[in-house]
Formats: structure tokens, C-alpha cells, sequence
């Protein structure tokens, strides 16, 4: 499973300011990251600078072993791809990527296109979803031009924010991802298509705010999907896409964002600007570390899962955006990055991973059991011991060897 980190500061203009970025994540446990490369209205292929960057990265990834994904999307909702056009243009667009780096063998097309602030409109006049239509028109065109370069990428499709409103009505007009999967399925089926659209689904699977941990983000009776929802997404999958050529309840499943907010320590509190918004209710440090560490164990008992990424590797300077405290907001290494670097090699299990993977095995077959044999394991572990979220990449990474869950 990949463990990785969705992070863009290793986009550097030279190899060795890349390579200087990558060698950090390495250090942290990382094996993986996600980028991002932001396209344009009548941009058929990326600029000369964006490639050399790109080159840059993937080159450095490749000195230190790591999987790049990338992120082809728009910037905003002011350029949504909604024309026969610009859906040719940013295919063609994406194709010239593979192309230029054919080293990348991961593409995420889009980014949450269930929210109003990445993609618009949402709903027609009439009420009806209009995002999860003109956005399986794009998947399809993408993924036919990327596999057009290269049978052997893995095209990501989704990147589906967890939750949303469903309410055409609302001043801020979003679907969830159950709803935007339903009516992506439906869009599918009404084409006629013959040829799958995605090979893997990505989300972001973030829980309500930082302050839940993931074992406690079930979310039963709403349309919201985060980590722990995993059931329920295998099952949705599988009724939208039951009957045709795409994959539906066996689809791989990527994590390639996840977050919980940290406190800033009043040492580092200068360095920071703005106001933290009330509704992100972040954590201690420690406590952010154990929820990372709950994050991961879970994805790694998912059996669909193929990998986790973590948002970011490096604070925003800004406090109403994001802090995930390995590194200050300055680009300054933290000392807690040196204890995410130190306890990467320390072992996270007291069983062996063989057991632990048999164990995980067996607790997924049932939500209900899956939970409570989290549950009992996070409970019988000090927050001291696992507070770095990156200890588990080394361990779990061992344990993949050991009895794999998820190819």
C-alpha cells in the first residue's frame, strides 16, 4: 500500500532543490506523493517550465524510490471544463503529460467536482445533478487519451470531497459523494459505454473536523463517506456500477488526501497568519499524531485500498488553510519532524505483521466487528507511543511483504 503525502512543494526548478524536498518525505516514511498541475481553458499541452518542474520531480522520485501520482484539474470553478472543447482540450492535456513523463503511471483526474468551489454548476434549473454528468464527459475523454499513450496508467477518477448538501437551493451548492457517485453511475449507464472510465476511485475521505478520530467517523445515516465508511462505499460502488464494464464493489480505492488540523505551540505561533475558523477544531500535536496513525491502520484493513495520503508534508503560513506541523510554516523543519523520522522505524504492533495482517483480514469481513477490533487495539495503546503518523509507512509497508491485502 502506498503511504504517501499530497504535497507540491517538491515542484522545485531544479533537480536538486526537488531531490532536497523528496529526500524529506523519505526520511518521514513516505513511499509516495501526490502533485498537482493546474490546467487552462485552450491549453492543449503544459508549458516548457511545467514540464522541466514536473521532470524535476519525478526524476528526484525516482533516485529515492518514491510513486508519483498526479493531479491534472482546474483551478477553479470560473474554469470548468463544460464544452465538447475544453473536455478535448484538458484530455489532450493530460495525454501530453503522460507523454512528456512517462515515468508517472498515476493520473487523478480533477479535483472534487462535488463542490461548488472546484466545479460549476452543481444542479441544472431544474434541480437535478448536473456536476456528475459533464464530469463522467470529461473522465471518459481523459482516460481514452491517456490509455491511448499508455495502456499501463492507472487513471484515478473522483477525488470526491466526503461530504455535501444535495440541495440545489442552497447558497453554497454541493453534492455528496454518495449522491455524485449515483448519478455518475447513472450518467455511465445512459452512454452506452462499453470501456470503463476509471480504474481506481480517489476521496478524500476527512472527517467532520479534527477533533473525531477516524475509528469514530461512521457515518451510517448520512451520505457523508470518510474513512471509516469503507462498507459503504464498497457497497455504493458496487450497486451504481453493477451490470457494466466498470469495475464497482472490486474498484481500487485511493485516500489521496487526508488531514487532521494541529494546535500551533505558542513558540511557533509568530510565524503563522490570519484566524483559525472555529469549525476545524484542531488537536495536540500527539493527539493529531495518534488519529494519523488510526488513519493509516485503517485503510491498511480495507482490502480495496491501494494507498493513503496525508495533506501536507508542510504548514500554510495562513491559519485558515492547512497545518499538518512536520514542518513549520517558514519551510523550517520542525524537531517534531525529527521524531516523525526517528519513530518511522519504530514498530507500531506488538504482534507480528503476519498476525496483524491475518487479524486485519478477519476484522474487515464486518463493519461491526471491524470497529470493535479497532476499538480494542487504539484503546490498549498509549498516545506516547503512536503519536507520530508516520511510523506506520515503515511497519505496514513490512507487513504488506508479509501477507498483502491489497495488490
Amino acid at each position: 500500500m502506498l503511504i504517501g503525502v499530497a504535497e507540491d512543494n517538491v515542484r522545485q526548478p531544479t533537480l536538486v532543490e526537488a531531490k532536497v524536498e523528496m529526500d524529506l518525505l523519505v526520511r518521514a516514511g513516505f513511499n509516495a506523493v501526490r502533485v498537482t498541475q493546474i490546467w487552462a481553458p485552450g491549453e492543449t499541452t503544459p508549458s516548457a517550465a511545467d514540464q522541466r518542474i514536473l521532470r524535476n520531480v519525478v526524476q528526484a522520485a525516482r533516485l529515492d524510490g518514491v510513486q508519483v501520482l498526479l493531479t491534472v484539474m482546474n483551478f477553479g470553478n470560473r474554469t470548468t471544463p463544460l464544452t465538447e472543447q475544453e473536455r478535448g482540450e484538458f484530455a489532450a492535456y493530460a495525454a501530453a503529460l503522460a507523454s512528456a513523463l512517462p515515468q508517472v503511471r498515476y493520473f487523478v483526474i480533477g479535483n472534487e467536482p462535488n463542490i461548488n468551489r472546484y466545479w460549476l454548476p452543481q444542479f441544472s434549473s431544474d434541480g437535478t445533478d448536473a456536476a456528475a454528468p459533464a464530469y463522467e464527459a470529461l473522465l471518459v475523454r481523459a482516460y481514452d487519451a491517456l490509455k491511448a499513450v499508455s495502456a499501463k496508467i492507472v487513471v484515478l477518477g473522483g477525488a470526491l470531497s466526503p461530504r455535501g448538501g444535495d440541495d440545489p437551493d442552497s447558497i453554497r451548492p454541493t453534492h455528496s459523494p454518495t449522491a455524485f457517485l449515483t448519478d455518475l453511475g447513472a450518467a455511465y449507464r445512459a452512454s452506452g459505454r462499453t470501456r470503463p472510465i476509471m480504474d481506481g476511485l480517489a476521496l478524500h475521505p476527512y472527517e467532520d473536523n479534527s477533533s473525531v478520530a477516524p475509528i469514530d467517523g461512521v457515518h451510517p445515516n448520512s451520505t457523508t463517506i470518510a474513512l471509516a465508511d469503507y462498507d459503504k462505499l464498497v457497497a455504493l460502488l458496487g450497486t451504481v456500477f453493477a451490470g457494466t464494464a466498470q469495475r464497482g464493489s472490486t474498484l481500487p480505492i485511493y485516500y489521496d488526501e487526508f488531514g487532521v488540523e494541529a494546535q500551533i505551540p505558542p513558540a511557533k505561533a509568530s510565524l503563522y497568519t490570519g484566524r483559525e475558523p472555529a469549525t476545524v477544531k484542531p488537536v495536540p500535536e500527539p493527539v493529531q499524531g495518534a488519529y494519523y496513525r488510526q488513519a493509516v491502520e485503517l485503510a491498511f484493513c480495507q482490502p480495496n485500498v491501494r494507498g493513503l495520503f496525508l495533506f501536507h508534508a508542510i504548514d500554510e503560513r495562513d491559519l485558515n488553510r492547512w497545518r499538518r506541523v512536520c514542518s513549520t510554516s517558514t519551510g523550517r523543519r520542525s524537531r517534531i519532524f525529527a521524531r516523525c523520522a526517528r519513530r518511522s522505524r519504530r514498530p507500531i504492533a506488538a504482534s507480528s505483521p503476519t498476525a496483524q495482517a491475518s487479524r486485519c483480514g478477519r476484522a474487515a469481513a464486518s463493519s461491526s466487528r471491524f470497529v470493535h477490533c479497532q476499538r480494542r487495539r487504539f484503546s490498549a495503546t498509549s498516545t506516547a507511543r503512536t503519536s507520530s503518523p508516520f511510523a506506520a509507512a515503515a511497519a505496514w509497508r513490512l507487513a504488506r511483504a508479509a501477507a498483502p491485502l491489497a495488490a
